[in-house]
């Protein structure tokens, strides 16, 4: 069979537009996109991986297309990808909401996103990745840093309203927080970084902070930057004693480098979560 006449994934890469954009603070931008290509847009958990592609300059948009022999690029320059995370999707409605971080040292995908106008075409990719919370929890444990509010966001909403724990969420100042639909038993910290050195880890002295009863089955999210994911992953497995299963814990990002040059150690985080 022609791989032209099989059905298609509904993961496959597609063209979306911008329909809208809303400022949510100082240093981040949402961005609503639509397509009639979103219709059937999987929804698989609550800040779901996707893969987004940006056009480069002076180049018409490509995209790969799923063949037989797996991902097909055509002949061309292509598009500079990068992976965020759902914050909304509607595929009845065909409406995708991402979450933009507006980072100081301009990035391709930072760049874009902070011109980018209603009309403006992207591709994405997926969703895909594992789920970020376990649903019998009895509770709790969500941290991260602003490249991951969007992620976080999306699970506090999607959570049982009897659902107990703490979600800390580290932020420069007060300046980036956001009204968060969550539990409300559930209780939401705001760790303000400030003016904290670079090596310095407010976020992680937080999480270290935080109790629970042994007795309770715990669920525990740990996205942001490498070097803090991996402290608070170490103190959960080690001296807490928390199941590997019952752990996410995924970089986004390193202070002071490119995706590029992070990405095998966020692969490396993942095949462990898996």
């Amino acid at each position: 069979m022609d791989s032209s006449s099989q059905p298609q994934s509904p993961r496959r890469p597609r063209r979306i537009s911008v329909l809208r954009t809303q400022a949510l603070g100082p240093r981040m931008r949402r961005i609503v996109f639509g397509g009639g290509d979103l219709h059937d847009f999987p929804d698989i958990g609550a800040g779901a991986h996707i893969k987004l592609f940006f056009p480069p300059a002076d180049a018409p948009l490509l995209l790969p297309r799923l063949g037989n022999a797996g991902v097909e690029w055509p002949a061309g320059t292509r598009p500079i990808a990068r992976t965020y995370s759902v914050r909304r999707s509607d595929a009845a409605r065909g409406l995708v909401e991402i979450d933009f971080v507006l980072h100081a040292e301009q990035g391709p995908a930072s760049q874009w996103a902070r011109s980018a106008q209603a009309g403006d075409i992207i591709g994405i990719a997926g969703p895909g990745g594992p789920e970020l919370v376990r649903g019998d929890a009895d509770r709790y444990l969500l941290c991260g840093d602003l490249s991951a509010l969007p992620a976080i966001a999306a699970v506090l909403e999607r959570l049982p309203e009897q659902a107990r724990g703490d979600a800390l969420i580290e932020v420069d100042s007060a300046a980036e927080q956001q009204p968060l639909q969550h539990p409300r038993a559930l209780r939401l910290h705001w760790v303000h970084r400030g003016a904290a050195r670079a090596d310095a880890e407010p976020l992680v002295a937080a999480a270290l902070a935080i109790d629970w009863p042994c007795s309770q089955a715990i669920s525990a999210t740990v996205a942001g930057e490498s070097r803090a994911v991996a402290a608070i992953r170490a103190h959960l497995l080690q001296q807490r004693g928390l199941d590997r299963s019952a752990l996410y814990a995924v970089p986004y990002w390193r202070r002071g480098q490119r995706e590029e040059d992070y990405h095998a150690e966020r692969h490396r985080f993942m095949d462990q979560e898996a």
